[in-house]
């Protein structure tokens, strides 16, 4: 079974899609956490943000490995070193390249079809997974997203303002939205869960109740 987790950044998708996981004993594939990496790689190989080739080119010779809660990136971990602000802030030169796209969204498949698996991302239940038998729409207010994102950041040692966080987030909203590939959309058959006010356990708890349906 494929359960789909899509949905704006600040949702509390991989969170909750990782707990998801191990309460169905699934696995789980952070998607997003693929592009950091090759957003990472880019910048330590000091590459141009408008080098589309380039950046292609090192998504292809790159080996990304995701083991539980790490990120390999070439054999090291770089877990916390993708959740910066400034690799947040270049990520998009990775999600929006048509080409690193399509190599990862290729490797995201080949995982995928070993089976039992919750997978969360943007393009997760239109795009990679169009057939899955779960889809889930994971969302929250803008201001919610925003307060979660800067006491996530803070945990990390950074000390982002409020309002430049959600300045940030709603242009970002709009960038994955209106994408030519793998834009930001619900699919049609996605069950939308809006999470403002709800604890994480309560949210698993609601998503377990959707899979449970489906199966």
């Amino acid at each position: 079974m494929i359960v789909t987790i899509d949905g704006p950044a600040g949702a509390g998708k991989s969170t909750v899609a990782r707990l998801l996981a191990e309460k169905l004993g699934f696995r789980f594939l952070d998607t997003g956490a693929m592009y950091r990496a090759v957003t990472l790689a880019a910048l330590r190989r000091g590459f141009a943000c408008g080098d589309a080739e380039g950046w292609a080119e090192l998504a292809r010779r790159v080996q990304i490995r995701l083991a539980g809660e790490r990120v390999l990136l070439d054999g090291e971990d770089v877990s916390d070193a993708i959740r910066t602000s400034h690799v947040t802030a270049h990520a998009r030169y990775a999600s929006d390249n048509p080409k690193v796209r399509e190599h990862l969204v290729r490797q995201q498949q080949e995982i995928g079809s070993l089976g039992d698996i919750v997978t969360e991302g943007r393009d997760q239940g239109t795009v990679v997974f169009p057939h899955a038998e779960c889809k889930i729409f994971l969302t929250a207010s803008p201001q919610e997203r925003a307060r979660r994102r800067v006491q996530d950041l803070r945990q990390r040692g950074e000390d982002p303002s409020f309002d430049e966080v959600l300045t940030q987030q709603v242009q970002r909203d709009q960038r994955d939205s209106s994408r030519g590939v793998g834009p930001l959309l619900r699919a049609q058959d996605a069950v939308e869960v809006v999470t403002d006010g709800m604890a994480i356990e309560e949210v698993v708890e609601r998503l377990i109740d959707i899979v449970n349906k489906r199966r």
